[in-house]
């Protein structure tokens, strides 16, 4: 039997090692999530700041091991599709979404293949064609409802337990935003009724809405006011809680940001504990699940922020059971 050849198993040694140490030389692809805010930056940091944060403790460190592409529709929902377009573009491995119905179907416009996570906007997922059901959304749609609608009556409940003589309840609200027409029409007005409450819609369609639909507002006389979530009204949320403070309304927001801008109060899902469960979503999606098997989560937290420095301005007194409720008081 003829012996190998010293120089064939030196050569063939060698052509290994060095495969092996130019297949460690290569850059390991560093995964890349488009992020999409129906805000503007300056209302979405502390969202996006939080989303890095929770990622971090999942061992992803932006600019180092995850590359993220920030896009801001600033309030301006014809921008989603070009805004899209541009992630799709650069290749992105995970699109998130943190904007309500119009951003979600604008994304899904844009792709069928790249996964989506929603990031707790928007309505009922299954209600509205997102996914297929909640256990198994079957498509490429998946992440975080934070049940919006669902909350609606939850609310109307506590600014009465907060205002004991509330009667009539103005209702603000962008007629070009589904979800909010939707719940103006059929989800509120259940709960009202069981309350006793009696709804004063009010809608805006820009900006330059705010201060005349406030002088009006004021001659209908409300004893408080329910700010539904959308583009424009949270992209205005300061200008509303200060028209709110100004026309002495208790107010009721969907999220704790416009509490921290002056509002009266809000009820939310724990928006924290929101923004891990999206991190838990990017990163099952980098290492292999499919957005068709991974079930859509609802909230199981829920945050009631008060703001009294603004109950002090409008002269109310929160009640103590209403006090002992709360998850932040802002003094």
């Amino acid at each position: 039997m003829k012996k190998p050849d010293l120089s064939s198993i030196l050569i063939a040694t060698l052509v290994f090692v060095l495969g092996v140490a130019a297949e460690a030389q290569q850059p390991k692809k560093v995964p890349l999530i488009g992020y999409l805010s129906a805000l503007e930056s300056a209302h979405e940091s502390a969202r996006a700041e939080a989303i890095r944060l929770a990622l971090r403790e999942r061992g992803y460190i932006e600019k180092q091991n995850i590359a993220i592409e920030y896009r801001y529709a600033e309030g301006k929902r014809d921008r989603f599709p070009e805004l899209l377009a541009e992630l799709v573009r650069r290749k992105i491995d995970i699109i998130v979404v943190a904007g309500g119905d119009a951003a979600i179907q604008a994304a899904k416009n844009a792709t069928k293949t790249i996964p989506i996570v929603i990031a707790g906007g928007g309505s009922d997922p299954v209600e509205v064609g997102f996914i297929e059901s909640l256990a198994r959304p079957g498509g490429n749609v998946t992440g975080i409802t934070n049940l919006g609608r669902e909350l609606g009556g939850k609310r109307l409940e506590l600014l009465k337990d907060a205002v004991p003589k509330l009667a009539r309840v103005a209702v603000l609200y962008e007629s070009a935003s589904p979800a909010s027409v939707l719940q103006v029409k059929e989800a509120l007005p259940v709960p009202a009724r069981a309350l006793g409450l009696t709804l004063q819609p009010w809608e805006v369609r820009s900006a330059d809405d705010f201060e005349r639909v406030f002088a009006a507002m004021g001659k209908q006389r409300p004893d408080g006011l329910y700010v539904l979530g959308s583009p424009l009204t949270n992209t205005n949320r300061k200008q509303i809680a200060g028209l709110a403070l100004k026309s002495r309304l208790p107010s009721m927001f969907q999220s704790s940001e416009a509490v921290d801008a002056g509002g009266l109060m809000s009820y939310s899902a724990d928006l924290t504990d929101s923004y891990k469960r999206v991190a838990y979503f990017v990163d099952r999606i980098l290492k292999g699940a499919k957005p068709a098997d991974l079930p859509v989560e609802q909230p199981m937290k829920f945050e009631l922020i008060l703001n009294l420095k603004t109950a002090k301005q409008i002269g109310l007194t929160i009640q103590p059971i209403v006090l002992m409720r709360a998850t932040r008081v802002i003094k």
